[in-house]
């Protein structure tokens, strides 16, 4: 597990023997890369998004809002739980559906640290055509640590950081024992760092967007410019810069998922590039191919999507319960195991008969139908999707 040692090791002081970091290169940052390596790799990822695109352009206003706020509650779950931090995954869908005006019937409450999270993630892909200014940077990182504290730690908040408890590493491994990873630029070149690096943001450069995106998470995340929250501010400007690429502020697939299926080898990697040459080929392979993975999930997360909401289109006008709902919408998520009547009755902690009375109604109506199996192992499932789309 890797741990910022400006806010969990201050004390820290490893040497990392005769190793260049990257940003100490001559001639940093000025980036290489083998185009031709790369081209191939580029239009897959370009046609990719074309296609999901195309498909969400097809399916209507309300499939695309469900689509979108699918993959946005995922995107923020899975960018904080890189950091070993959970979210609750209500909350988050509930933050996100009242800002975009999705409704999702009952929301359920939240907490300042996840609408925090939600505004950054919102920010940076809704509005992905306003300039990258350290003010709003500032707000990302406020917005992520409203206290002021990271865990125990206090620090400094919407401000670079300042090194006073010496230099910044990324370290694993337990006290006394840890290894470090990586050393970021002292503080003092912060400043003038950053500097240069929102420059190159907001200008028009000769890099297409979807390799902008890979080098400025690279880039961001190599100068690490704050206390805390780096990974996931340098995960939401590569979004920004990917929902340009996609010319569409909504998105519709989850980098930050992707990563967190993959941490091993993205921290492998950037490892790799942090203590590499300026020819970051290899970086750039991996983030193209790891963002078409992501895509190709999300094509598959979708068609969960349309099942759901097109069931919910066909039932509309049906009175359900609230545990009924409950029920369906347990079994359109992917329910582990089989069904049974005392199986619901825990789930929805109600008595047997009432359980019991829950799925003959829902049987009687056509939503449900019985398994082979009769007696006290009878289980329940939901009827062909394509029957009651």
């Amino acid at each position: 597990m890797f741990a910022r040692a400006a806010n969990t090791t201050h004390n820290l002081r490893m040497k990392c023997g005769d190793s260049i970091y990257i940003w100490e290169a001559s001639g940093w940052p000025a980036w290489r890369y083998d185009m031709a390596r790369l081209a191939v790799l580029l239009a897959d990822v370009s046609r990719a998004q074309g296609l999901l695109l195309g498909r969400l352009t097809d399916a209507g206003i309300a499939l695309r809002d469900q689509a979108s706020l699918a993959v946005l509650t995922e995107d923020v779950v899975k960018t904080s739980a890189i950091e070993g931090e959970r979210l609750d995954v209500a909350s988050v869908r509930s933050s996100i559906a009242r800002r975009l005006g999705v409704d999702i019937g009952a929301l359920a409450p939240t907490d300042r640290h996840v609408e925090g999270v939600v505004d950054m993630v919102l920010d940076a892909t809704l509005q992905c055509a306003a300039a990258l200014t350290r003010e709003r940077m500032f707000g990302w990182h406020a917005a992520l640590f409203p206290t002021g504290y990271s865990g125990m730690s206090r620090i400094s908040v919407a401000a670079w950081r300042n090194d006073e408890h010496g230099p910044m590493q990324v370290v694993s491994g337990p006290i006394g024992r840890q290894k470090v990873h990586f050393e970021a630029p002292p503080a003092g070149r912060i400043d003038e760092e950053m500097d240069r690096f929102l420059a190159w943001v907001n200008a028009d450069s000769a890099e297409p967007l979807l390799l902008k995106s890979g080098l400025a998470h690279l880039w961001f995340v190599t100068l690490h410019p704050f206390d805390d929250g780096n990974g996931r501010i340098a995960r939401a400007v590569g979004d920004l810069l990917l929902a340009r690429a996609d010319r569409s502020p909504r998105r519709f697939y989850s980098l930050s998922a992707q990563i967190q299926r993959e941490r091993k080898e993205y921290y492998a990697i950037l490892e790799r590039t942090q203590k590499g040459t300026l020819d970051v080929t290899e970086w750039l392979t991996w983030f193209l191919s790891a963002v078409l993975r992501a895509i190709e999930t999300a094509q598959h997360a979708l068609d969960a999507v349309f099942v759901k909401t097109r069931f919910w289109q066909r039932w509309a006008g049906t009175a359900l319960n609230e545990r009924q709902t409950k029920l369906i919408n347990r079994l359109l998520d992917g329910f582990e195991g089989k069904l049974t009547s005392s199986k619901w009755a825990s789930i929805a902690k109600c008595s047997p008969d009432t359980a019991l009375r829950d799925l003959n109604e829902l049987v009687a109506l056509g939503i449900l139908h019985r398994s082979s199996a009769g007696g006290r192992s009878t289980s329940y499932e939901l009827s062909d999707p394509d029957s009651i789309a």
